[in-house]
């Protein structure tokens, strides 16, 4: 068994295209009373500018491009991505400390940060799909939620899902988000399952 095997907690990272309730999801989840002592949310690392309200170490760990750069080269960001000129990622040792604590955590990544976050936790990645009942469901949420958002961003957003739907059979667990309550209750009735799972197989091999 690799060292990355022996960890306690699982990873349970949530994929979808802009505008399929991912993120909504995520926050119910983690949020719910049921899951208050079994669920951790991710916290990324950013090198955006702080907004009005954030809190470092809760919302990001803010840090500077510097710092993120030094930390990539030492292998302790495990997935990242740069956007609007700004640096994103998952850092190890925060995941690291709350696996080893046997706390299951909460991603919320893209198909590339999947690949990667499972290459090194193979044994502990549970990923779930957020799928929208529609193509034309998805660009009502996308044009609706954002309404000043121009026609070339919403046809770029648009492709961008098409993409990301192609790759649904590459996750464990495919969520089709028609009713948010519905959907809700289905990815705790995964989670559930998968914790399950883990602790009784965790048993057997003590």
């Amino acid at each position: 068994m690799t060292r990355q095997a022996k960890k306690k907690g699982l990873l349970f990272i949530i994929s979808g295209p802009s505008g399929s309730g991912k993120t909504t999801l995520a926050r119910k989840l983690v949020g719910s009373a049921r899951f208050r002592d079994k669920l951790v949310r991710s916290v990324s690392l950013t090198t955006r500018p702080k907004r009005s309200g954030e809190k470092d170490k809760k919302d990001y760990f803010f840090i500077s491009s510097e710092q993120f750069l030094r930390e990539l080269r030492a292998g302790q960001v495990l997935e990242w991505t740069r956007y609007l000129g700004y640096y994103y990622g998952t850092p190890k040792r925060f995941i690291d400390k709350q696996l080893d604590k046997a706390r299951h955590m909460v991603l919320c990544l893209d198909l590339k940060g999947v690949r990667a976050i499972k290459r090194q936790y193979k044994e502990n990645t549970v990923t779930i799909f957020v799928m929208p009942p529609s193509l034309k469901s998805l660009l009502h949420r996308m044009t609706g939620r954002c309404s000043e958002t121009k026609r070339e961003e919403v046809r770029r957003r648009l492709k961008l899902a098409q993409r990301e739907l192609s790759s649904v059979k590459q996750y464990d667990y495919c969520v089709v988000n028609k009713d948010l309550k519905q959907a809700t209750k289905r990815l705790r009735e995964i989670v559930l399952t998968e914790i399950s799972r883990f602790n009784y197989c965790g048993k057997e091999q003590e």
